[in-house]
């Protein structure tokens, strides 16, 4: 299964989200993190991304007789390539776009679950904005944000890091308006 098909599932994605910055956890760990879904499900799901590379066992111990495994995200097959988006159907980008909101809405549901979750304290944000870009300042824009992202992923968790998902999105909600005296794209003279 290709990385697209294997991240392409909701709980799959929780498990990628929960493995970012260098953890190393078991299955009752992970189990812990999607409290919803049952621990024959979220088994099936490791074993899936084991089995496509995304996940590797980093280390094994003995536990009362049973083996734990301890998971790492190989961060370098946990993502879609370039080449691959570019051959998506817009029915690829609905389901894709769909299963990254469903594991967004999870994970909000499950922080605010949690007896500790103080929204104000952890400063959650969910603004939308509506900017006017060029495609030059939308490509300037998209750089500055990898610019300040792309550093922080090497992080690892440390006792005074909570982790976090940021989710930038971005996509026209509207066609290029076309300058006066100029028909728009595909109408005749």
């Amino acid at each position: 299964m290709d990385s697209l098909k294997l991240l392409a599932h909701p709980i799959r994605l929780r498990i990628v989200h929960a493995m970012g910055g260098g953890r190393l956890l078991t299955t009752a760990q992970l189990c812990a993190r999607i409290p919803e879904a049952s621990k024959a499900t979220v088994y099936r799901h490791i074993d899936l991304l084991v089995n496509g590379g995304i996940l590797e066992v980093a280390e094994e111990h003995r536990v009362r007789g049973a083996v734990e495994r301890h998971y790492r995200l190989r961060q370098d097959r946990a993502a879609v390539g370039a080449g691959v988006v570019r051959t998506l159907t817009p029915e690829d980008h609905r389901q894709a776009f769909a299963t990254a909101m469903t594991a967004l809405l999870a994970e909000f549901n499950a922080y605010l679950d949690r007896e500790e979750a103080d929204p104000v304290a952890d400063q959650v944000g969910y603004r939308q904005h509506a900017l006017w870009l060029s495609p030059a300042e939308l490509a300037e824009l998209i750089g500055e944000l990898r610019a300040a992202i792309v550093p922080r992923l090497a992080n690892s968790p440390g006792p005074e890091r909570a982790q976090y998902l940021l989710s930038p999105i971005h996509f026209p909600v509207e066609a290029p308006q076309q300058p006066a005296g100029r028909p728009a794209t595909g109408a005749g003279p």
